[in-house]
């Protein structure tokens, strides 16, 4: 494989990528772009030159930037970057910021530079930072004024961080970058990046606690629009999207940054997208995309029942983890609007395999999106019979490709991603997620899948929440654990235990049926609503 020209006078990304011997297959059939490309001009520039320059493109915490306004700001603070802190093409630039248009504005300016970003989210510690700062060798870092304590103090132990420069992130100038820009030209002949000089650095947890970075080029920033936003979501210019995805994941970039703005639509950006807010946040801004989790769309059904109106959606696309297949049957009885499950990874960068609109069934993943293949393997990696659960392997235009990571070997093996999912693929070629590879449950030999007893659990009326794990058992290897949120009025006790035992037979398998049930509170989550299973297991494994 041969790489295209490069912009980059710092080749440190280049520099680390893997082997192209480990390298997943890349198919870019119908993703022609020209050899130099600078992914932010396209989402900026280009579009005003396409006539969008008076449409609104971003709405966030008081300020409303037009297509044009995006253009000369992200412009103003892209020379700020290179003439006042002596930012290098190739460099490497972290963002820490919650969700709003100048954390945006600052990853389009820091990419328009030929900078490698990677955007953090604001929950992250010191301790979790200076890991990012010193695998990527980080030697400058934007900051919202209002996060400063955590990043300065991972730059007292970091070995490169060399300048922290904070920018306002509420309607203000109020930030050292915000003042360098205001005396800038609105005029920026931006870096001339190749498209397949990296852009972005997305940072994933390891199971061993050591973050691995994912290297994405300008091309694959494009690709995720070209590919998902247009075949699955058909953007238009008259879509708003809102969610609650951080931007720091590359699933939140992708949906609530570069699908609009590819396509001169608007994002709505928000710092406080909780699941109890997003009923009110669709309304006010008549979204017509959402990109949230499971968990706030059980939420939007409840407030619909208060008189909500969610009309204005389009399209709700869940995100996160697998839709339980209650939630799709209510949102679709309730709405009438179509909710999109599909399968992405840090990896891959956005989603690879998605339902389509008029295809949706309960309980199915979809099939792959064009320029984008998938199979069920085996631990041989053998390809299994329809219908029998295996690992998920994919390839398309875009892989994975590590930075300087000796777990590459892991996640590519024979030209394939494996994303360490558990599928199978049903006669008619669409895909049903079973379980996370760590998630399937052997008990007594037989694998059950946790995702299937939580939409059991899910059908009763008691259960508002739940997550299933498997825990040891002496006797049958492991056994089926419930940790469930009650809704309002029910009580836990031995007979509701019992209840929603029963429950759960005589809805699937009896042999699924959770031998273990744990009332809650509330369930671990990450920021973005995805339940923490595995924080769930330790806790399990640490018990008496």
């Amino acid at each position: 494989m041969n790489l295209g020209p490069s912009g980059h006078a710092d080749t440190f990304a280049r520099d680390h990528l893997p082997p192209f011997e480990e390298w997943p297959e890349i198919n870019l059939q119908g993703f022609d772009y020209p050899e130099y490309l600078n992914a932010a001009v396209e989402l900026t520039d280009r579009m005003v030159e396409k006539g969008f320059g008076d449409r609104v493109a971003l709405i966030g915490v008081g300020r409303q930037r037009t297509y044009r306004q995006l253009a000369e700001w992200t412009n103003q603070l892209a020379r700020a970057l290179i003439e006042d802190y002596g930012v290098q093409p190739g460099n490497r630039v972290l963002i820490r910021s919650g969700n709003n248009p100048a954390m945006i504005a600052c990853w389009l300016a820091a990419t328009k530079a030929g900078a490698v970003v990677v955007n953090t989210m604001p929950m992250m510690r010191s301790g979790e930072l200076l890991k990012y700062l010193e695998k990527a060798e980080i030697s400058l870092a934007l900051c919202d004024h209002r996060l400063m304590d955590e990043l300065v103090e991972a730059g007292k132990q970091s070995q490169f961080l060399k300048c922290i420069v904070s920018f306002d992130g509420t309607d203000g100038h109020d930030g050292e970058l915000d003042r360098a820009a205001l005396a800038k030209s609105r005029e920026f002949a931006a870096v001339k990046t190749g498209r397949d000089d990296v852009a972005l650095l997305g940072f994933t947890s390891g199971s061993t606690g050591i973050p691995k970075a994912t290297m994405h080029f300008h091309r694959d920033i494009l690709i995720i629009a070209d590919a998902y936003a247009k075949e699955v979501l058909q953007v238009q210019p008259d879509d708003v999207f809102v969610g609650s995805p951080p931007i720091a994941f590359t699933f939140g970039l992708g949906g609530l940054v570069v699908f609009p703005l590819r396509f001169g639509a608007c994002g709505v950006l928000l710092e406080n997208a909780a699941p109890t807010k997003m009923p009110e946040i669709i309304q006010e801004h008549q979204a017509t995309i959402c990109f949230t989790a499971p968990t706030a769309y059980r939420a939007m059904l409840a407030a619909m029942d208060g008189g909500v109106d969610l009309s204005s959606l389009r399209i709700a696309v869940s995100a996160g983890e697998t839709l339980p297949a209650p939630v799709f049957e209510e949102w679709t009885r309730k709405t009438g609007k179509p909710i999109l499950d599909g399968i992405g990874a840090t990896e891959m960068l956005h989603v690879f395999i998605s339902n389509r609109l008029g295809e949706g069934r309960p309980a199915c993943t979809g099939r792959p999106l064009s320029g984008y293949e998938a199979i069920i393997v085996d631990d041989a990696m053998n390809e299994v019979p329809r219908g029998t659960v295996g690992k998920l392997a994919v390839r398309g235009p875009i892989g994975c490709r590590y930075l300087a990571d000796t777990r590459q070997k892991d996640y590519v093996r024979g030209g394939w991603n494996l994303t360490g999912d558990a599928f199978f693929q049903d006669e008619e070629g669409y895909f049903h997620f079973a379980a996370r590879a760590d998630d399937m449950i052997v008990s007594a030999g037989y694998n059950i899948a946790g995702p299937e007893v939580e939409a059991a659990l899910l059908k009763h009326d008691a259960v508002a929440e739940c997550a299933v794990i498997g825990v040891p058992d002496e006797t049958r290897g492991m056994i089926v654990q419930a940790h469930v949120v009650l809704a309002q009025g029910f009580h836990g006790d031995d007979v509701l235990t019992k209840h929603l035992q029963e429950h759960v037979k005589s809805i699937i398998a009896p042999y699924k049926y959770p031998r273990s049930i744990v009332f809650t509170e509330a369930l671990p989550k990450t920021e973005s609503g995805k339940i923490q299973r595995f924080r769930l297991r330790t806790a399990a494994a640490a018990a008496p």
